[in-house]
């Protein structure tokens, strides 16, 4: 441990430096801060995901933590209407009192809690705890939903766990060939570029699928560029090729696989001519492109949003795990599959309980034996846990109808610019009785709520992050919070205080159940600040070492067991590897060696058909939009937005439609688009480029107002994953009349 690093931890102290990480993507950049006194300095750490690298954001992430717009106290709806300061007890009171009232009338699960995949490990784990013992609510989700989980959900059903890179993001730049599906690292986490230039200076071949010509894809040796939504077709004829030609690696198939025989049925159909007139690939490209893959010895496919955000983006997923599959490339060292994580902690904080059917370890929480396990760590009965709840869409869908939830606590998300088809939701929202939102900025989201809490951000907190690779890393404090400003864990805590649990609450004669101890309190108690501390691990609730702890005895003997992870151990290494379930035993940098986790330690192929886009053009909306990121901003922008120099790079929204599209609508550079779909419009300058497909435009979704992408996107869901189908929609393109 650095000294930083302990002053970090030491109470009382300011440090003057720590080691830490970026607050941003996936990849977790390894970074020191350093305090000197009138500014925190931001420099690269060779760590082994960034090696010294960092993006423009990432150097700039520490202009928020004396951002002039920063949130230092609470805000409280006025009867007037606007947000008025008010201390922290009257915030509390305002929320405690509406959650009872609300409770008392409507049930437990009038009260729902929605996350963040930018949340430590220890805040996903208390969300979760806080939401199923402390309210009871079955409704709790995060914005991971929007993020990842049509990739979890099919390396479930074909490995029988997730992780998105069951390997050393290293393997990258070792790779003979590298399958980029529907990802554009070049500009989502630009230090992982330099992985893709190891690879290609190694004479290795980078193949980029996307319909737009990114920056990853000029990178690319070869580029496949499909209409949106058609990927499914493309990967089922790269095995149709992969069969005619003999590659099929069959010794694997039979010694590691099931299901392959119908998988093979459906590829037969799958001829390349079919799926260059379905997605525009030419068949020199899908030949070229599974030859790649095939006769190497060493190849890996990775998926990302591009893919996954569909109404069949879990079948999308599978078609190229079947794929891999069928090449011999999971388990093999060097080769294989994975998917590329987008959020800070979009691994980590799914596996800890935010998520509906989630309980911590990755535990299903309709099966009986987790329920057991975990409501034994929390000191209630597995009767008192509330079953699974729905998607996040599905959620936040329901606020304020007459069967839905009437409160909703938002922490670490921005679903007014997030969510689809966003003005609805919106809508929903301001139609709550009660909306409460932790946050350090006041987002869009933020901004219509009744109660906001000012939180503290990732430069003011210990605690830990799982990034893309399953590597659990430490985030380290280099300050205090600013006076007035509380963590995430010292706000659930409280409000665990002031709120009974609701076994307790239905004794006084509310409808919930009898149950067992608040948060933060129970029958092991010994004492703690705010009325009680945990059932197993006594000392203060908020103390996120201690809430790590207890998150060990949770997950231990589940998917994601992080039993044998302990601070010290991160410290002593470049991270710990889940799963490990023994403190002293290895951890588990590459997975499924010589097995997967399926009960037989087989993989599972699925048989997948590829079928139309929920919302297919037609002539009153004749083309297709897709959305995604551009280099400088992140999510919702609602902390990039804030940055200057970052604002600079990337100052405002725009749609990017190609010139002959531009000259069919008369539209030059710079004038104002309108893009209307048949659920709300975005309005924003054109920006024409050839990277786009002609009967394409694209929109960047981090802006909120008139530049909303995502007041047009479709809500159609995946029927397993549940994920929304943000990648493509039928829009009309008109130019506004100035």
């Amino acid at each position: 441990m650095t000294d930083g690093a302990r002053a970090a931890t030491s109470p009382g102290r300011t440090p003057r430096e720590a080691a830490t990480h970026c607050p941003y993507c996936a990849l977790q950049c390894g970074m020191v801060l350093r305090d000197t006194g009138g500014r925190i300095e931001v420099r690269p750490r060779d760590f082994p995901t960034n090696r010294g690298g960092l993006c423009q954001k990432g150097w700039t992430a520490a202009d928020l933590l004396d951002h002039p717009e920063r949130l230092t106290t609470p805000l409280l709806r006025a009867p007037t209407g606007e947000l008025r300061p008010a201390s922290w007890a009257e915030a509390y009171h305002r929320i405690a009192s509406r959650v009872r009232d609300i409770q008392t009338a409507y049930g437990r699960d009038a009260v729902a809690v929605f996350g963040g995949g930018g949340l430590t490990n220890e805040k996903a784990y208390a969300l979760g705890r806080f939401a199923r013992v402390t309210l009871g609510t079955r409704n709790i989700d995060y914005n991971g939903r929007f993020c990842m989980s049509s990739a979890a959900a099919a390396g479930l059903r074909a490995f029988g766990l997730d992780r998105g890179l069951p390997f050393p993001l290293a393997d990258l730049g070792r790779a003979d060939t590298l399958l980029l599906v529907g990802a554009n690292p070049a500009e989502t986490m630009p230090p992982l570029a330099r992985y893709l230039t190891e690879l290609r200076d190694r004479g290795g071949k980078l193949i980029v699928v996307d319909p737009r010509v990114t920056a990853t894809a000029r990178l690319a040796d070869l580029h496949l560029q499909p209409l949106p939504g058609t990927d499914l077709a493309v990967a089922n004829a790269l095995l149709h090729v992969a069969l005619t030609e003999g590659w099929v690696d069959r010794e694997y198939v039979a010694a590691r696989t099931e299901g392959f025989d119908a998988v093979r049925r459906i590829a037969a159909s799958w001829w390349p001519a079919r799926a260059e007139r379905l997605s525009g690939v030419p068949v020199a490209d899908l030949e070229a492109t599974a030859r790649a893959l095939a006769t190497v010895d060493n190849a890996i496919i990775l998926t990302a949003r591009g893919a996954e955000q569909h109404a069949k983006g879990v079948d999308t997923v599978s078609a190229f795990v079947n794929l891999a599959l069928a090449l011999g490339l999971p388990g093999r060292p060097g080769s294989g599959y994975g998917c590329l994580t987008g959020q800070g902690n979009g691994q980590g904080g799914r596996e800890h309980g935010q998520k509906a059917d989630q309980l911590p370890g990755y535990r299903k929480i309709d099966d009986p034996a987790a329920r057991e396990h975990v409501a034994a760590v929390w000191g209630v009965r597995p009767e008192d846990l509330p079953g699974p709840g729905v998607s996040a869409y599905e959620l936040l869908d329901s606020l304020g109808t007459p069967a839905g939830p009437k409160a909703l606590l938002v922490f670490g998300s921005n679903p007014v610019v997030s969510a689809p088809r966003a003005a609805r939701i919106e809508g929903r929202l301001r139609d709550l009785d009660l909306l409460v939102v932790a946050d350090f900025l006041l987002s869009e989201t933020a901004a219509i709520a009744d109660v906001v809490l000012p939180t503290a951000q990732w430069a003011e907190e210990d605690g830990t992050m799982t990034n893309l690779e399953g590597r659990v890393l430490r985030r380290r404090a280099l300050r205090e919070p600013p006076p007035g400003v509380r963590t995430d864990l010292r706000v659930l805590a409280d409000l665990a205080a002031v709120l009974p649990p609701a076994a307790r609450r239905a004794a006084r004669g509310g409808p919930a159940a009898e149950g067992g101890p608040a948060f933060g309190s129970g029958p092991a108690s010994r004492g703690g600040t705010t009325g009680g501390t945990w059932p197993v691990v006594a000392g203060d609730p908020a103390d996120p070492r201690l809430v790590f702890a207890e998150l060990r005895r949770a997950s231990a003997g589940g998917p994601a067991d992080y039993a044998g992870v302990t601070w010290e151990r991160i410290d002593a290494a470049d991270g710990v590897f889940w799963p490990c379930p023994d403190e002293g035993g290895p951890d588990s940098p590459r997975m499924f060696t010589e097995r997967f986790a399926t009960p037989d330690g087989r993989a599972r192929f699925q048989p997948v058909e590829h079928r139309p886009a929920a919302e297919e053009v037609c002539a009153e909306y004749p083309l297709y939009l897709t959305t995604g990121r551009v280099l400088a901003q992140y999510q919702s922008g609602t902390q990039t937005r804030r940055v200057a120099a970052l604002r600079r790079a990337a100052p405002e929204p725009f749609v990017e439609l190609h010139p002959e599209l531009a000259a069919r609508l008369d539209v030059a550079e710079g004038d104002e688009l309108r893009v209307t779909s048949r659920r709300g419009e975005l309005r924003a300058p054109a920006r024409i480029s050839a990277a786009i497909r002609p009967d394409t435009v694209f929109a960047p979704f981090h802006w909120g107002g008139a530049g909303r992408a995502n007041s047009v996107t479709n809500d159609a869901l995946d029927p397993v994953s549940r994920m929304p189908e943000f990648k493509v929609c039928a829009v009309r393109v008109e130019k506004v009349a100035r």
